[in-house]
């Protein structure tokens, strides 16, 4: 997917990114749910450059898994 098909894939909203906090409140994209050991449940948001640095690690990781299956030995006499 190119950068604008993977951002159209999400839901956008209001909120306070993960990684940049000190962005204050800017568009977020709803990545996972946690429960915290104090209780509770806590939904944590991504921006745009964070959805699609996690996608382009996705990604990569994607690769490098499909390069080691082609590397693995095989079976056989």
């Amino acid at each position: 997917m190119d950068r604008q098909q993977i951002l159209d894939s999400r839901d956008w909203e209001p909120g306070i990114c993960f990684r940049h906090p000190c962005k204050g409140e800017v568009s977020t994209a709803h990545v996972e749910t946690i429960r915290p050991p104090a209780g509770g449940i806590q939904d944590i948001r991504a921006c745009e450059e964070c959805v699609l640095a996690m996608e382009e690690e996705r990604a990569a990781a994607r690769l490098r898994l499909a390069e080691g299956a082609d590397r693995a030995p095989h079976g056989g006499s």
